[in-house]
């Protein structure tokens, strides 16, 4: 097995894997040593034949099980120099979710975007009420498997497919019905662009759910998408923080801090992650959603820097590539569409499927052990809490999981791996959501007393690692200069240093202060030892 830096692998191509979309399909690709992230996700693309390629990405997950988008601008060896030279693993995912799919210029663009969001809901990151969510799965099931068959459909066709991160027995009638009854003769394109234009007005489109705890130690989870900031506490949104009041965004340690403008006042709001490599890559995702959806121009963009203290450098990010102004103003785009080839790739269950490493990996997370809900939780348990059709109107079925909790083969027909492990290895429990229920309330509200307030505040960075990075440090620091410079001036024997002692204020100086102060040390340390 060869690692990264051994003789043999500084002149060879490296080789990797490419798992897109559709989990079914798998890329072989390598790229040289020397290699840029943005050559090799340039070239994914022009093999997916996708022009507007700037939305897309290609994540890992370190040896720390650390996920990470890799950046265009590095070289890709930087990057991934701890993970093995021989099982190395790139998902194609969508980066930057388009606030409005429909404004991008093709048709196989979108058909990606639908591809993401299909297997969000699946995972449950796009958690929505069951009846939107019987309404989404019945789509899927439309462009899937086309107009109802009693022939071919029957019993409970649902059931041996995976639409959803939980399917009720409820929930997958409410689909069939809607599937056999209101969607006969629609294409799959048809359904794609209905599916699209439902789920990119969820509260939850684009986001990837990454947690974090308050100020009181509760269990929240932060969402970045195009609109900014949104906070959640078990199935509620709490509040969202819009990128026009995002001022600055920052880290210091394990500590992710938003700088925001409320009410024309100031305010600083942290949340702690459960690592500092999860917090870099929560300030990561952050910053260049801010800048790929608020600035006019990449040229615009300036070099941010954050998470730096008195003994430690802070974390450099370098943007790179275009954001989103620029592509839907790129007039260059004048090719006919190309077809857009199609593949069923709704999963069916299988009781050979190995088991999710959810209920391993969950325990060792320090620090994180209270979770609203693991994956462990039965059927019969939303079963007895959905007795009627109004309460499948209003309970949500769908328990957020992290996404990346995915099962790939990497030797084909040999051996299986679990791949891309969840970003922080959490669950989150989104089943109390109502149709009628408000997930958002005014922040200003929050602000000033309201009882979800305490969800979400760490005021003024008020923890006692910043304030000692931040005040105590600096004024030792600067005491210590003080105290060694004045040693150099009183005691060197540099020429122009004793110009500098002759001065009077010097001479009075050392007279009255420095030659006390430098006898009592010396009685008091020194002198008090030899005798």
């Amino acid at each position: 097995m060869m690692k990264f830096g051994s003789k043999n692998s500084t002149n060879t191509p490296i080789k990797c894997t490419i798992r897109l979309l559709d989990d079914s399909q798998l890329l072989d690709s390598e790229f040289q040593i020397n290699e840029k992230g943005s050559s090799l996700i340039s070239r994914i693309c022009e093999q997916l034949d996708l022009i507007e390629k700037d939305y897309f990405g290609l994540r890992y997950v370190d040896s720390k099980r650390q996920r990470h988008w890799l950046e265009p601008s590095k070289s890709i060896f930087k990057q991934i120099r701890d993970m093995e030279a021989d099982n190395i693993l790139f998902s194609f995912r969508v980066k930057f979710y388009p606030p409005n799919p429909f404004r991008l210029k093709e048709d196989i663009t979108r058909y990606q975007i639908y591809l993401q969001l299909k297997r969000d809901l699946l995972h449950g990151r796009l958690y929505c009420n069951t009846s939107e969510a019987a309404l989404l799965g019945a789509y899927i099931l439309q462009a899937e498997l086309g107009d109802y068959n009693p022939e071919e459909h029957i019993d409970n066709y649902v059931n041996e497919l995976k639409i959803l991160l939980k399917q009720t027995l409820q929930l997958e009638e409410k689909i069939m019905d809607i599937h056999k009854n209101e969607l006969k003769g629609k294409t799959a394109a048809e359904m794609e662009t209905i599916f699209l234009k439902k789920a990119c007005v969820l509260d939850t489109y684009g986001v990837d759910p990454h947690a974090v705890k308050d100020q009181r130690g509760n269990q929240l989870y932060l969402g970045i998408n195009h609109t900014g900031i949104l906070t959640f506490q078990g199935s509620k949104k709490m509040n969202h923080f819009s990128w026009s009041q995002v001022q600055k965004i920052n880290f210091e340690g394990k500590m992710f801090i938003i700088h925001i403008i409320l009410n024309e006042k100031k305010q600083t709001i942290g949340f702690k992650c459960p690592r500092g490599s999860s917090c870099r890559h929560v300030w990561k995702c952050a910053v260049e959603q801010m800048l790929f959806f608020t600035f006019p121009s990449s040229s615009d963009v300036p070099n941010v820097v954050s998470g730096g203290g008195f003994f430690s450098w802070g974390t450099k990010f370098k943007y790179s590539g275009r954001v989103e102004r620029e592509i839907l103003e790129d007039v260059t785009i004048t090719r006919e569409s190309p077809t857009v080839t199609r593949v069923g790739s709704l999963r069916r269950k299988s009781s050979s499927e190995p088991p999710t490493p959810s209920n391993l990996v969950i325990n060792q997370v320090a620090g994180f052990n209270s979770l609203p809900r693991s994956l462990t939780n039965t059927s019969e348990e939303y079963n007895a809490s959905i007795d009627s059709s109004n309460q499948i109107d209003n309970s949500s079925v769908l328990e957020t999981l992290l996404e990346d909790q995915e099962i790939m083969t990497s030797k084909i027909e040999q051996e299986v791996h679990h791949e891309e492990i969840l970003n922080d290895h959490l669950l989150i429990d989104f089943t109390t959501v109502t149709d009628s229920s408000p997930l958002i309330q005014s922040i200003s509200n929050q602000m000033s007393g309201q009882k979800h307030l305490e969800t979400t505040a760490i005021r003024n960075s008020g923890s006692s690692l910043s304030f000692l990075r931040q005040t105590l440090l600096p004024v030792i620091f600067a005491l210590f200069m003080i105290v060694l410079i004045v040693i150099i001036v009183l005691e060197s024997d540099f020429d122009i240093i004793a110009t500098i002692r002759k001065a009077p204020e010097i001479a009075a100086f050392k007279k009255n202060y420095y030659e006390p102060s430098k006898d009592f040390l010396l009685r008091r340390f020194i002198r008090s030892k030899i005798f």
